[in-house]
């Protein structure tokens, strides 16, 4: 299910295996990058969203989940529901992104909220700019 905010932009970029698989690129310079200077950052009460316009082409993202937020199964949990609401985001192409869950809350809220208020924050972070 693709999220509303996103229905203008169309397909995020597959990298040929099917649905189940995003092309997810950003290395560890790519997070410092984006931690030191993004030149978009949005935040709410359970996430985080850096994002850096990029001249790749492709949209490349990655999570950023903190020991702090509980155990490895906790973790996995929040980074499999993160997956899946990026993958049917359909995410313009030439941004690279990271997202950062703030609460343990993530692996365990209603996926329905979970999606609209980060679908949301995606949009605001990724929204033009509009000349002044």
């Amino acid at each position: 299910m693709a999220c509303a905010c996103y229905g203008s932009f169309g397909e995020t970029s597959w990298n040929g295996t099917g649905p189940s698989r995003l092309i997810v690129a950003l290395r560890t310079s790519d997070f410092d990058r984006l931690y030191r200077r993004a030149e978009r950052r949005e935040r709410s009460r359970r996430f985080l969203v850096l994002a850096s316009p990029s001249d790749k082409g492709v949209t490349r993202w990655g999570l950023s989940v903190k020991a702090r937020l509980g155990g490895a199964v906790v973790r996995n949990r929040i980074k499999r529901r993160l997956r899946e609401i990026l993958r049917g985001a359909g995410l313009p192409p030439g941004w690279d992104i990271v997202v950062q869950p703030l609460t343990a809350e993530v692996a365990s809220a209603e996926f329905g909220a979970l999606r609209d208020e980060l679908c949301g924050l995606l949009e605001r972070a990724l929204r033009p700019k509009k000349n002044s």
